[in-house]
């Protein structure tokens, strides 16, 4: 087997560094399971290139300047695809981590995209929504220009700070830059609102990614389950981060499938509330005073970031990386921890989960969701078809003869409390969460099954990076490289 190439982190940076090199320990480990031919390790592992954009927008009476990056990682599938975030951390190295991540999870999750990442090096906060659009527009040109951005060659995608409006911008920009590609131009994004081309179902789509990951795991009898438990009914679960992945999974899983969020931990601290919080109650809190602290429905535990250290049945990292890490990791007190967010166990910290016998479900299948349903949209924007058109009405006919059969048959009416749900031909919603449902428990087959085969991989992580790296060798190698 050739030697394992590392990517070029250097000693003493930033925890966006230490986020890299996680994100490369896995790659190495991962490696270790396969034979590759000489040189093509490195050649998936490295990132493909790194484009720096600077540019000026004139604001408030003077020029400022901006600092953006677009990485692509692979293009072994193309177009390219992943997220744009706002931050004022944002760093060349979070960028190509990222960008790393979308590669492995488009693979893993069988979606024909290679990985791409960006982000602008600013705080959204600090502009109004006026010069937030100047700023968006002037990145999406900066992009255009140098081919980072159209439904053939690179497609972003909402991440941290960004949303559909923003999306929403970069679509409008790119389409009048390229007049001769219009029709199509609507695909160069995903994320949209609705009335942009958008998909419904997207704004929610990692967080139910999240909730059909867990249901994967628990349901699958080779898995321990929850102390014995194949649902979440009653247990208690916590969420960090509580912005559209976060507030999404917990919503979903404790009014849907019962379980006790017990904890929500943000920035500026944690509520908590033993029989569960009340999650719609809870974001509107937050909408209205800007912080999840002084919610009446729970204690306010202000500044304390301990939050995630409750004791718990199942944690939910849906924040940043690199969360949890070889200083609090011995203080986790989950059985599962599943990673929402990109990157929120550090490779130290994941050995240490192991060791103490807690159950990682990994973020590149846990997070999919959300590449998932933007296949789905960009797929939509290029067929110029809405979901489900073509045969809604046609199902709601069949249902219905169906129905009618069965109480020919019986003598007895169809039940009326299930009847208009067993007739309803299928909304678009409703096909996006069953496209999302079959993509995510096919994946969970995938990897528990390749763990089954090879129960020396050890954990859902490295059984995932395995997968998606295999899949990844036979793509370079069917096209000669």
């Amino acid at each position: 087997m050739n030697a394992i190439p590392q990517l070029n982190v250097q000693a003493g940076e930033t925890s966006s560094a230490g986020f890299l090199e996680s994100v490369d320990q896995n790659f190495r480990h991962a490696m270790t399971f396969l034979d590759l031919p000489e040189g093509l390790s490195e050649r998936i592992m490295q990132c493909n290139s790194t484009y720096t954009v600077r540019f000026g927008v004139r604001l408030r009476g003077r020029l400022y300047s901006f600092i953006g990056w677009r990485s692509v990682h692979s293009e072994h599938c193309e177009p390219v695809k992943g997220g744009i975030r706002y931050a004022s951390n944002a760093d060349a190295e979070e960028v190509e981590a990222l960008a790393a991540l979308m590669t492995l999870k488009c693979s893993l999750v069988d979606v024909p995209f290679g990985g791409s990442k960006g982000a602008l090096k600013i705080d959204p906060r600090e502009w109004t929504p006026q010069e937030l659009e100047r700023i968006t527009r002037r990145f999406t040109q900066e992009l255009n220009k140098r081919g980072l951005i159209g439904p053939g060659v690179n497609v972003p995608a909402p991440d941290i700070g960004t949303g559909e409006r923003e999306m929403a911008w970069m679509m409008d920009e790119f389409r009048r830059a390229n007049q001769t590609d219009v029709i199509n131009a609507r695909a160069c994004v995903t994320g949209k609102p609705l009335s942009k081309g958008g998909i419904a179902g997207r704004t929610e789509a990692t967080g139910r990614g999240v909730q059909f990951a867990i249901q994967s795991f628990l349901r699958d009898p080779r898995t321990a389950g929850l102390n014995g438990k194949r649902d979440v009914k009653g247990a208690a679960v916590i969420v960090q981060g509580f912005g559209s992945v976060g507030y999404h999974a917990a919503k979903f899983l404790s009014e849907e499938d019962g379980a006790r969020i017990t904890v929500v931990a943000e920035r500026d601290g944690y509520v908590a509330n033993a029989d569960g919080l009340a999650i719609e109650a809870l974001k509107q809190h937050q909408i209205k005073t800007g912080s999840i602290l002084g919610f009446e429905g729970g204690a306010s535990f202000a500044g304390d970031m301990t939050g995630i250290e409750q004791p718990c049945d199942v944690l939910i990292p849906a924040a940043m990386e690199n969360a949890i890490h070889a200083g609090n990791a011995d203080r986790i007190k989950a059985q599962l921890v599943v990673e929402a967010a990109n990157g929120p166990v550090t490779f130290e910290a994941d050995k240490v989960l192991h060791t103490r016998g807690i159950t990682v479900l990994p973020d590149l299948y846990v997070n999919a969701g959300g590449v998932v349903v933007s296949y789905f949209e960009w797929v939509k924007n290029l067929t110029h078809i809405p979901f489900g058109l073509m045969e809604r009405r046609r199902r709601e006919r069949r249902n219905q003869t169906i129905a009618t059969a069965l109480e020919r048959m019986t003598g007895k009416e169809f039940p009326a409390d299930i009847r208009d749900e067993f007739l309803e031909g299928g909304a678009e919603i409703d096909l996006v969460r069953s496209g999302l449902e079959d993509v995510m428990r096919s994946t969970w087959t995938r990897i528990a099954g390749l763990i089954e085969q090879q129960p020396e991989l050890g954990d859902y992580r490295t059984a995932a990076y395995v997968a998606s790296i295999r899949q990844i060798a036979d793509a370079y190698e069917a096209i000669g490289i």
